[in-house]
């Protein structure tokens, strides 16, 4: 060392040392990440600011952004989560069910269920979380997760039209379409308060109208 100067080796060790270590998280990132989703479901994106999830979130925006990102990456996080824990039950019937006409019945009928079921806000959060949104990319993103619900439900009125499960007549994109537009209606409904016995009817009477062999 010459004239008192620090060799480079140990100015970046110092600045190492200087450098304070990050602190451990001090909350249950998935109970954080549940939080999050209540609330972006009960008042949508764009009316949900970083302060409110931090104040519902119970924690602290440095955290918040350590932990999740910034307020779209933490969106399209509990979009992803919502569609595991809330709102499984449509591909679930798609699978599951023999038919198309047997998948869209149970799809409806738990939507009723699902969709005014206690402890969480009603309705559909892919349908209401971008009213009002001035991202287009959240827009954009939503709206291609309903275009792709609906792309699933005609695949599978195509496929029981081929297997003379329906008529050979019927046209697969707009009962897709339809079917779609009672599940979205229904849950504007459920908002709105209608009761479980309610939506139920509604989804008896949509499936009257389903074509028959």
């Amino acid at each position: 060392m010459v004239g008192g100067e620090q060799t480079k080796e140990q100015v970046e060790a110092g600045v190492r040392k200087a450098k304070p270590r990050g602190r451990p998280r001090s909350f249950d990132r998935a109970t954080a990440l549940e939080k999050a989703i209540l609330a972006f479901w009960e008042h949508g994106y764009e009316a949900t600011s970083v302060s409110d999830l931090t104040r519902v979130m119970d924690i602290g925006a440095p955290s918040l952004y350590a932990a999740f990102g910034d307020k779209r990456s933490l969106f399209e996080e509990v979009v992803k989560e919502y569609g595991v824990r809330y709102g499984s039950f449509s591909d679930r019937a798609l699978v599951e069910e023999p038919t198309a006409r047997a998948a869209m019945e149970r799809m409806l009928r738990e939507a009723a269920v699902a969709y005014t079921a206690p402890g969480h806000p009603h309705g559909c959060l892919v349908v209401h979380a971008a009213t009002n949104c001035s991202t287009p990319e959240v827009e954009e993103s939503l709206r291609g997760r309903r275009n792709a619900n609906i792309a699933a439900l005609e695949s599978r009125i195509r496929a029981d039209i081929a297997a003379g499960e329906l008529p050979a007549g019927t046209d697969a994109a707009t009962l897709a379409r339809y079917t779609g537009a009672v599940i979205q209606g229904m849950s504007q409904q459920a908002r709105d308060g209608a009761s479980r016995e309610e939506l139920e009817a509604v989804a008896e009477i949509a499936m009257a109208i389903w074509p028959r062999t």
